[in-house]
């Protein structure tokens, strides 16, 4: 029997791709590098402060339990209140605790405004995705999701040789005062200035762009199924897995990545503002593992295998870099692969998570993910300095054990293939749509041959069937 067609508007206006996302992603750079300049700031900090490198992993993972307490909080805040508010008071009040992390006079301290810098970043990544499927219709968040998720590769890309350079002229106490300036003169200005809730309230919005945003988002929300809250999605197994793949894979990532400065310095032996510059190499390969991966999980539909894969490659390229560490340029090569794999999971986990967890359950399962996930965050840097302390201050197991994170997180995602990966037939028919979308013809997916306007595109009900999951439950 054939499918019934309906009717969905045409994209309109570009004013959310050239306006909102370049701030999301602005904001978001500046809080990853309040988040991680503490990496540059760990070998002053250890003899001004006389702390252990297990100490200064605690307190640069201590961030991430403070991080915990407003992940769901502030997407429930988002929702019901304003993201533009919320976001926007919370940027003032991490460049508080940024700056005063260059007073800190003991390691007490240093814990206490570490925790609190974590709170007050915490509810930002949740508002911003509440944000962003306010201004996007589901068939484009994904492209909205993957722009601005370049913000992780682009602010490590900028914070390495600043923190270098700062380093050369001043101390780590200089590095938090400057670098925790900019949330108030960059990032606060450009949000209250440039960012609105709702297409409704945003003057700069065409009247075409903003009702078809408004008609995309009502069809969507009128299809979906209603939350069935977090009870549910505390009882689903699928769920607790991701959790588990998430947080090995932050044990891995953030373990690495605060311990990279470190890791590189002891490895090319060279001033600070020539490690501030070798630092940012290993990213500009996590742009591009982040751009092949996503591509080719979408071509494929195997997205638990595009996960495993490059958590693979990470982990062993992270091993081979500390064996190799005596052969300069290869062992930068190799931390640079490892960099690119411990990040080119990213579009296909996602991606897998919204397709294994029952629509039913998506907006409370996002947020519990992301939420304790991230613990993973705090395990990871403060093992890396336990056990260089362990060793002697050699970096060799510290390697081995976050490799062993990145492989665990990706085996355990293996176990998620039935549930999170299309089938290859349908991702072929999907890429064969797009193709005959683009050129103009007809697709060979049902609803194909429904007539076509400038205005509108028509779908058959078959293919959105099960319609794309909201971020948090409908409220």
């Amino acid at each position: 029997m054939a499918a019934m067609a309906t009717t969905v508007p045409a994209p309109e206006g570009r004013a959310r791709w050239t306006r909102l996302i370049p701030v999301a992603i602005i904001v978001y750079i500046i809080s990853f590098m309040d988040r991680t300049n503490i990496g540059f700031a760990f070998s002053g900090m250890g003899s001004d402060l006389h702390i252990s490198k297990a100490q200064q992993g605690l307190a640069g993972g201590i961030f991430f339990i403070g991080y915990l307490v407003l992940q769901i909080p502030g997407g429930h805040l988002a929702e019901r209140w304003s993201a533009k508010k919320f976001v926007g008071i919370m940027i003032l009040i991490w460049g508080v605790f940024a700056i005063v992390s260059g007073l800190v006079q003991n390691y007490t301290e240093l814990l206490v405004v570490r925790f609190a810098l974590g709170v007050a970043e915490g509810g930002i990544w949740p508002a911003i995705l509440v944000l962003i499927s306010h201004w996007f219709p589901a068939r484009e968040r994904a492209r909205a999701y993957g722009y601005w998720m370049m913000n992780i590769a682009i602010s490590s890309i900028i914070t390495a040789p600043l923190s270098g350079w700062v380093l050369t002229w001043g101390d780590w106490r200089t590095l938090f005062f400057i670098e925790g300036a900019f949330p108030f003169v960059i990032a606060a200005p450009l949000w209250w200035w440039l960012v609105a809730d709702r297409p409704s309230q945003a003057s700069w919005v065409s009247q075409e762009e903003r009702e078809y945003i408004e008609s995309s988002l009502a069809q969507e929300n009128a299809e979906a199924p209603p939350s069935a809250g977090y009870r549910g999605v505390l009882r689903s197994s699928v769920v607790w897995r991701l959790v588990l793949v998430y947080f090995f894979i932050q044990v891995g990532f953030y373990g690495l990545n605060l311990w990279l400065p470190h890791l590189i310095k002891t490895t090319i032996g060279s001033t600070y503002l020539v490690v501030g510059a070798v630092t940012a190499i290993p990213y500009l390969f996590a742009i591009a593992g982040l751009w092949v991966n996503a591509r080719s999980a979408d071509r494929t539909g195997r997205y638990s295998i595009h996960v495993m894969a490059s958590l693979a490659l990470g982990a062993v390229a992270l091993v081979l870099s500390v064996a190799f560490g005596s052969i300069v340029a290869l062992s930068v090569f190799l931390i640079s692969i490892a960099m690119a794999g411990a990040l080119a999971y990213d579009g296909p986990f996602w991606a897998s998570s919204s397709r294994a967890v029952p629509v039913a359950l998506a907006g409370g399962a996002m947020g519990l993910i992301n939420a304790l996930g991230n613990l993973g965050g705090f395990a990871g840097p403060y093992l890396g300095g336990w056990l260089q302390d362990a060793s002697g201050g050699s970096f060799v197991s510290t390697a081995i054990v976050l490799a062993v994170a990145l492989l665990l997180g990706g085996l355990v995602m293996l176990t998620l293939r039935a549930h999170a990966d299309k089938p290859v037939r349908a991702a072929r028919a999907d890429e064969r749509g797009i193709r005959y979308q683009r050129a103009g013809r007809p697709g060979s997916s049902p609803g194909a041959d429904a007539p076509r306007s400038r205005r509108s595109t028509s779908i058959s009900t078959e293919s959105s069937r099960r319609p794309r999951p909201r971020l948090w439950p409908r409220t």
